[in-house]
């Protein structure tokens, strides 16, 4: 057979190119592409089959009747044209009228062809049709036809793309996704946005699916292949131990997948067949996201999951060293993900990125804290986000409703534009209070600060109206460096973040990290619970020279100028002791070389570990102040992960167990005479803080967005009426304490 050799392949797809290239109208095109793949196939039948709304529709064939085009529609589970859509796969039998899935129809004339090859076409992991070939004798297809066929379906889908502009003919036809959608996610970062999407993750370019010069593409994936193997090498293997963001296992295996011959040897069948480089990847991608609509097993849906992470990987390299790079960003961009680190998401900017929809993420990943520093709406955990969309498509994010609209409708448009309309109007209501006090209205004067960790956080300060950061996160600059930053760029860089923040206080927290948020250059192990294991202040204790690094650069930096900083995740007294006996030395080391260092020194504890809830009396003379994490302090408190989102969304803050809880940490606070604030998330929900101001919290640090929003509740709320309120209701045996604080706050017209 012709297609047996690599060369037949190269043969048809060049032929498909020709034809396709001609100006003859669409069914002109496609009658002679079905003629020319059963000519060089020696089949006696070829049959193109598109999707047409919820059908198969016969829209060309050689060896069927050709009354039966356009005449012939398969419902998507009928048939065995129906079976190769439902499973995305090829089917190759011998005996077709015998098979249980055998559709008889009298009107196409396919009674003497027993011998059915059948194989989806695919376009991103999308099924909209299905290429048949059919012989009179009994046989199995072998290998190379079945590939070679595979190859035909993988162009045709794009040059059937490249037609659908002709509506009269297509009409219908789902050859790219083209319906207004709505898919509900989770808001991460708060917003209203419209824009078009843009993808994160790289697609092989449309005009080079064929290529003529197999030694060259062959070279090129070999280059690319050896690219991605080398950097997967490097994350691993630095003095016996070299991890990135993703887990040691994660990478373990995509080092493994990357050498797997198989795995490059279908890829260079690809380029011997006629494709390019960048095409023969997209077809393996394709491939990966069809079987993984149909796999449940979670072991099978990782490893295919990490089988397209590698594609994304190789499609990355090839773009670079073709100098393609990265499509350029247009002005309304919505970055579309399956999931994105902080560093990836600071590499786009900010002055054309208006929002962010991803497949998975969290609500806590740094990501989404990067995002909402930056005021960019994010929506996360879209099913099927990456599948449903197109590049260019239109998509509006609302994070009020969680949800993604995906080629709206006029209506939906015009509704989100004057919504938008409406939030610039109550931005310019908020920017009215911004150097207006936060007192309450029986006289309380609140504090309210903003959570920060880049330098260009620090000019929500003014806009906000905040009296200065609560909690600036020293982690970013880590997170984004390949190697440990030097001490003179974080010194730098904290000098930076004081000379901005002027007279204004800064509590910098110590490094971060451990559990999810891993550093290239810091020596680590897989954990079974990393969320309770080796992370945060545990590894500057443990690893003294990263700790004492980071406490010099933060001396240095104050020159004579006050400096706040706190631990995070302090645990017992002992830990506390033993960190801030770290800062005692740094601080003795200026002074012996005769530097300026800080005027004032301030040392904190986060509280997030319960157990330092209940020592908070031995702190008294030791920290000079505390500071709650609600995000990690929550997850501890219900062990409910916060990154789990089967687990996640199963306790509620505002409950019973959690402010009584809390309540008692504000009370023994204020015995132990240690000033206390509240930065996490949960200190920019109106409710929330309300019901922390009425628990006897006077201090609070959240995202600059939020502080106006809060400022104006402050300005509208009794406290006293509040904590009578709040503490009559953690002292009842059982209540629904949400529903019960928003009635109250009704009641009292307090500004939500």
């Amino acid at each position: 057979m012709a297609t047996s050799a690599p060369g037949g392949s190269r043969v048809i797809l060049r032929r498909l190119r020709e034809i396709m290239a001609v100006g003859d109208d669409v069914q002109s095109r496609l009658d002679r592409l079905v003629a020319m793949i059963a000519a060089t196939m020696v089949a006696d039948v070829c049959s193109i089959y598109l999707r047409r709304g919820e059908a198969l529709e016969l829209f060309a064939t050689v060896g069927l009747r050709a009354e039966a085009v356009h005449r012939t529609r398969l419902n998507m589970l009928e048939g065995l044209v129906g079976l190769v859509a439902e499973s995305a796969r090829p089917l190759n039998i011998p005996d077709a009228p015998h098979h249980p899935r055998f559709s008889y129809r009298p009107e196409t004339g396919e009674d003497p062809y027993n011998a059915f090859l059948g194989v989806p076409v695919l376009r991103t992991d999308r099924v909209f049709g299905v290429l048949v070939v059919q012989n009179r004798v009994a046989k199995t297809y072998d290998e190379d036809e079945v590939e070679a066929l595979q190859t035909i379906a993988m162009v045709l889908a794009e040059m059937v793309a490249g037609l659908s502009g002709d509506r009269s003919f297509l009409a219908e036809v789902e050859v790219r996704p083209s319906r207004p959608e709505r898919l509900i996610g989770r808001a991460f970062s708060d917003g209203i946005a419209i824009g078009v999407a843009v993808l994160h993750e790289p697609h092989a370019p449309l005009g080079r699916m064929i290529a003529d010069d197999p030694v060259l593409e062959t070279a090129r994936l070999n280059t690319a292949l050896h690219s991605v193997r080398l950097g997967l090498d490097a994350m691993l293997e630095s003095d016996g131990s070299r991890l990135s963001g993703a887990s040691r296992e994660v990478l373990e295996t995509f080092r493994l997948l990357a050498q797997d011959r198989s795995w490059e040897q279908r890829l260079k069948e690809g380029i011997g067949a006629g494709l390019s480089a960048e095409a023969a990847v997209e077809r393996a991608r394709q491939q990966h996201r069809a079987k993984l609509s149909s796999v449940r097993d979670p072991y099978l849906r990782d490893r295919l999951h990490d089988l397209e992470d590698l594609d994304n990987r190789l499609l990355r390299s090839l773009a670079q060293s073709g100098g393609l790079g990265r499509t350029e960003m247009p002005a309304n961009a919505i970055l579309i993900a399956r999931d994105l680190g902080p560093a990836e998401l600071l590499e786009y900017g900010t002055d054309r990125l208006k929002g962010i929809a991803l497949e998975e993420g969290g609500p806590s990943s740094h990501a989404a804290i990067v995002a909402r520093a930056l005021g960019i709406p994010m929506i996360g955990r879209l099913q099927d986000l990456l599948r449903r969309v197109e590049p260019g498509d239109v998509v509006t994010l609302d994070s009020e409703l969680s949800e993604a609209h995906l080629r709206p409708q006029s209506e939906v448009l015009a509704s989100m534009q004057q919504r938008i309309a409406l939030r610039s109007e109550q931005a310019a209501e908020f920017a009215k209070l911004r150097d207006l006090a936060a007192q309450t209205l029986d006289g309380h004067g609140i504090s309210l600060s903003i959570n920060a960790g880049l330098a260009l956080d620090m000019r929500n300060l003014d806009t906000a109206g905040a009296e200065g950061v609560g909690l600036f996160r020293t982690e970013f600059q880590f997170m984004v460096s390949e190697t440990l930053p030097r001490l003179r760029a974080q010194t730098k860089l904290y000098a930076e973040i004081l000379d901005l923040a002027g007279r204004r206080p800064v509590t910098f927290r110590t490094l971060d990290i451990g559990g999810d948020k891993i550093l290239p250059y810091v020596t680590a192990e897989r954990e079974d619970n990393p969320a309770l294991g080796w992370r945060a202040l545990r590894i500057g204790l443990d690893r003294p020279a990263l700790l004492r690094y980071q406490l010099r650069a933060l001396v240095e930096a104050a020159d004579a100028r006050a400096l706040r900083v706190m631990f995070p995740l302090v645990a017992n007294i002992e830990e506390f002791d033993a960190a801030r006996a770290f800062m005692q030395r740094e601080m003795d080391l200026a002074y012996r070389k005769g530097r300026a260092g800080p005027t004032s020194l301030e040392i904190g504890a986060m509280l997030e570990a319960p157990s330092l809830g209940f020592v908070i009396d031995s702190l008294a003379g030791r920290a000079d102040f505390l500071s709650i994490g609600t995000n990690d302090l929550m997850q501890y408190f219900f062990a409910a992960d916060r990154g789990n989102a089967r687990v996640s969304d199963r306790y509620d803050l505002l409950s019973l167990p959690a402010l009584r809880f809390l309540r008692q940490i504000a009370r023994d606070a204020a015995a132990a005479r240690l000033p206390i604030s509240i930065c996490g998330e949960a200190a920019g929900k109106t409710l929330e803080a309300m019901t922390f101001l009425a628990l006897g919290f006077e201090r609070l640090s959240m995202p600059a967005g939020r502080v106006a929003p809060v400022k104006r509740m402050v300005r509208s709320l009794d406290r006293r009426a509040a904590a009578a309120a709040v503490n009559a209701l953690l002292d009842a045996p059982t209540v629904r304490v949400r529903e019960a604080l928003l009635t109250f706050a009704q009641g009292a017209a307090v500004m939500l």
